[in-house]
């Protein structure tokens, strides 16, 4: 008999022999640094693993996206040994890679200061100098909980197995198979120095962590929930190169200055009064000009394309909701209800089952469909307040929502006209890079109707999505309760992704509201239901914007265009003048009439990052003209009225960026 088992190799296309009982790091001749983990059959694993015959094995780098994953939870692992060995009486909670870095949870008597940070990271570098092995073992379920007796909430996780999810994070511990433990051992005696209940897989060594960083801490509530303890928890970083790190942290720097909550105090556009409560926002005089002029060019693109408006209010009686089955399956995202004549009305989360009502308010003719019902409507969402941010995380928004319904011989077409429209629309507000998502369900009985509609709309989803010619990313078990989905994620102006439209097919709601249209043959047919957010929410949208141009925003949509700045009193009846002039042809112009110098008042103007700063002093009035400053500093001296007017003009209508 062989002594030699056959490995099937997947690396650089190369099938070897290895001998039996050979681990995967061994069959990829992996030196633990580049290669710093493996795939078996499939299954991510350490390289320790070893291989049995018949195995498919390929190498996993660094620098992929499961590598960083590997490297960013070993490095959380690192973490939470640092914090026990400076703070023994530290309870863990769990420590999961996250994008861009990873955290761990603590339950400590006191909150984490800076300076406790800067202990737990120094000895962190100590420990990754050491070279601590990271060693898997299974345990049976009482072994482990003899060996954590002093971990509350591993033992908690551990009595969770197999019925915890992902949602709480709990996994990232148990897995969905027996229970392992990784040992952290000492690189030359291999004495134990910390040991954690995770599913794997790690890192070979811990010198293998070539760049890390810690970033902050604050409190997170146990597995996620309200009702459980508060805990203290560590974010950090870690990248495959310190130059990758420092391109990090450049980033950072950069997404700090174009914080849409700073540039929006700033800027004067908008704020969050506490006397009105978390998430809820008032938008300002200047923030309201960039609102409305978003939604008019908006709704003028929507008339072009054969959209109806309808408008619908902000409660409904319960029963709506029920019908729609958003009361089972939404009720938490949804604020209490309110009684109201002995009925429980809610404050409405979305707009669709509104617009079914609309929908059969009267028979319908196939000669009407596709029907296009669109509506800035305001919805609300009972957002947690650990995950409101700004306006991209509200409680209260406005939707550009719109619905449609078609027969199912219009839905294929009608879809790609769709996501030709949406794209074309970001496109006009400045967004170019973009890849789409198809969410789909999987087992989970969160979804409701028949597997054939599901199937149909996914192939019709797909089929939209791949005509566009844009990359199209998986995402199982992400689409809707009642239907698949087409997401399109937007990069921004320093490469962040946004997730903004959503197109999403439905022939569940039709059913639910027994809505019919008459067919040619005079039967009673369902229509097919397609729900599109363009912007998502114009609060959300508003703040990308904000954040995508750092501010300056282009001429058609800066709240102030031009601002006219006088070299003295004298100057100021010129600029009124020019003023009219613009403002006849719909240009948003102020002029700076105030005591203050010339050059302060080009100060105050670029720090609002307004477009066009018209200069004048005694030659502009003798000619007739201005001097143009532009927002990057620029300067255009003696420029004739009528011609200064027309190239301002000219830059609003055609929507550039100056």
């Amino acid at each position: 008999m062989s002594t030699v088992s056959e490995l099937r190799v997947t690396l650089d296309g190369d099938e070897r022999v290895v001998p039996a009982g050979a681990t995967a790091g061994q069959a990829l001749q992996a030196d633990g640094r580049t290669v710093i983990a493996a795939r078996v059959n499939g299954e991510l694993r350490d390289l320790a693993h070893p291989l049995a015959g018949g195995d498919l094995v390929e190498p996993v780098e660094i620098g992929s996206p499961d590598g960083r994953a590997i490297m960013r939870h070993s490095a959380a692992h690192v973490m939470a040994q640092a914090v026990q060995e400076l703070f023994p009486e530290a309870k863990l909670g769990i420590g999961p890679p996250v994008e861009n870095g990873f955290y761990y949870d603590f339950d400590v008597a006191e909150p984490f200061t800076p300076d406790d940070l800067k202990r737990v990271e120094k000895k962190m570098r100590e420990i990754v100098k050491q070279g601590q092995t990271f060693a898997r073992r299974p345990v049976s379920d009482d072994d482990a909980r003899e060996e954590l007796a002093g971990e509350p909430y591993k033992l908690e996780l551990i009595g969770l197995k197999g019925a915890a999810g992902a949602d709480d994070g709990a996994n990232v511990e148990v897995g969905e198979g027996g229970l392992t433990i990784y040992d952290n051992l000492d690189a030359k005696s291999g004495d134990l120095r910390w040991k954690d209940l995770c599913r794997g897989p790690h890192l070979p060594s811990t010198r293998v962590i070539p760049a890390f960083k810690l970033m902050r801490s604050g409190g997170a509530y146990w597995r996620g929930s309200e009702k459980n303890p508060q805990l203290q928890r560590i974010y950090g970083t870690a990248w495959e190169s310190r130059d990758k790190q420092d391109e990090y942290l450049k980033l950072l720097e950069e997404a700090e200055k174009r914080d849409h909550r700073k540039l929006g105090a700033e800027l004067d556009l908008f704020s969050f009064p506490s006397q009105i409560g978390s998430g809820l926002a008032v938008f300002h005089p200047k923030g309201g000009v960039v609102r409305r002029v978003m939604e008019d060019y908006s709704r003028r693109r929507h008339e072009e394309e054969g959209y109806e408006f309808v408008n619908t209010p902000h409660i409904t009686k319960g029963q709506l909701f029920e019908t729609s089955g958003h009361l089972g399956w939404y009720k938490d995202d949804m604020f209490p209800p309110m009684e109201v004549d002995g009925a429980d009305y809610y404050l409405k989360p979305m707009n669709c089952p509104m617009h079914n009502l609309i929908f059969d308010a009267r028979g319908r003719s196939y000669r009407e469909l596709p029907l296009r019902l669109f509506e800035f409507g305001s919805v609300y969402r009972f957002e947690k307040s650990g995950v409101v941010h700004g306006l991209t995380r509200v409680r209260g928004m406005t939707q550009d929502d719109a619905h449609i319904y078609t027969t199912k011989e219009q839905m294929g077409q009608e879809l790609k006209n769709l996501l030709t429209f949406v794209l074309n629309l970001l496109r006009d507000y400045g967004l170019n890079e973009f890849y789409l998502e198809l969410s789909t369900r999987d087992d989970s009985p969160k979804f409701i109707g028949d597997d054939a509609d599901w199937a149909e709309a996914t192939d019709a989803l797909r089929e939209a999505a791949e005509e566009s010619g844009l990359d199209l990313v998986p995402d199982p078990g992400g689409a809707a309760f009642y239907g698949p989905k087409i997401s399109v994620q937007a990069r921004d102006a320093i490469g962040r992704t946004w997730q903004l439209s959503t197109i999403q097919v439905d022939f569940n709601q039709p059913k639910r509201f027994g809505l019919e249209y008459q067919a040619a043959d005079g039967s009673r047919q369902q229509p097919v239901m397609i729900h599109r957010a363009l912007f998502g929410s114009i609060e959300r949208f508003f703040g990308v914007l904000l954040e995508h141009y750092a501010g300056a925003m282009p001429p058609w949509l800066a709240p102030v265009q031009v601002v006219g700045i006088p070299i003295g009193d004298a100057h100021v009846p010129h600029l009124d003048k020019v003023a009219a002039r613009l403002r006849e042809r719909g240009v948003r112009v102020e002029v700076d009439a105030s005591s203050d110098r010339m050059q302060k008042k080009i100060r105050n103007a670029q720090k609002q990052k307004v477009p066009y700063m018209l200069l004048a002093g005694d030659d502009d009035v003798e000619g007739d003209a201005v001097s143009f400053r532009y927002r990057n500093g620029e300067q255009k001296n003696g420029v004739a009225i009528d011609e200064a007017v027309e190239e301002i003009v000219k830059a609003v209508e055609a929507r550039v960026q100056v």
